[in-house]
């Protein structure tokens, strides 16, 4: 009894935390667009003027989904190395969100590269490879979709989301490295004549990192909420399960 009611107080906990989580995401939000709206300074034309300010939530949203595969690997290898199904349900929530962060990466940056590049879309090489960010989340959850054995589904994810992961530091070193339209906004590029280039001016650098803080919190409370629901369904297949074999 004694058991069942601190298992009970945790839940209740869990539960509570997440709500506080999903206001304060709810709040931070509200703050973010009176900043990037309001308060920020208007860029230069070259930069796109006004439309630069979808980059406040362009690069937050770019860095939590390069986060997102980051938390999918090393939830991946743990599962590896513990078999608890506890690091796959993680590493599905984040892998879920970390699709949704990178859509917003892509669907951002063509609102901008339409006004400043004249097009929404140019076959670059940063801009292909967060393309194939984006199509190897979806094919990861493909991979979970199409195996039906929990234990082979997750070691087979674990793998696919450790391989997927290695796209994160190739995607930093692109535009630094080789010769690409996309600006590099942290650090020195290797084209020092990009169009639409444009650094972090000591003014943007304070709401950048509140809208990136922002876009973190929502994150761990849409990765919390979907670990509950994967908890649920888990527990609902295996009594489905226990039934079956009676």
């Amino acid at each position: 009894m004694v058991q069942q009611k601190s298992i009970g107080l945790s839940v209740s906990s869990s539960h509570q935390q997440t709500n506080v989580l999903g206001i304060l995401s709810v709040v931070m939000l509200f703050v973010a667009l009176i900043l990037v709206f309001a308060v920020a300074p208007r860029a230069q034309v070259e930069a796109g003027g006004d439309v630069q300010r979808i980059f406040y939530f362009h690069l937050a949203s770019a860095l939590i989904g390069f986060g997102a595969w980051i938390v999918t690997a090393v939830a991946g290898i743990r599962y590896l190395r513990t078999r608890d199904f506890q690091h796959d349900r993680l590493a599905l929530a984040s892998a879920e969100i970390g699709t949704v962060f990178i859509a917003m990466v892509l669907l951002s940056g063509m609102l901008w590269a339409r006004p400043v590049w004249n097009t929404f879309w140019t076959w670059d090489f940063k801009l292909t490879l967060s393309a194939l960010q984006f199509l190897m989340y979806v094919a990861y959850l493909m991979l979970r979709s199409g195996i039906d054995d929990p234990n082979r589904r997750a070691r087979f994810a674990a793998v696919y989301g450790i391989v997927g992961a290695l796209t994160v530091p190739l995607n930093f070193l692109v535009s630094r490295v080789l010769q690409s339209v996309h600006p590099a906004v942290f650090g020195p590029s290797v084209n020092a004549t990009q169009q639409g280039g444009f650094g972090v001016p000591t003014e943007m650098t304070l709401i950048l990192l509140f809208c990136l803080v922002t876009f973190a919190v929502l994150y761990l409370y849409l990765v919390r909420v979907r670990i509950g629901l994967q908890e649920r369904a888990d527990a609902l297949n295996a009594r489905r399960a226990e039934l079956l074999s009676q």
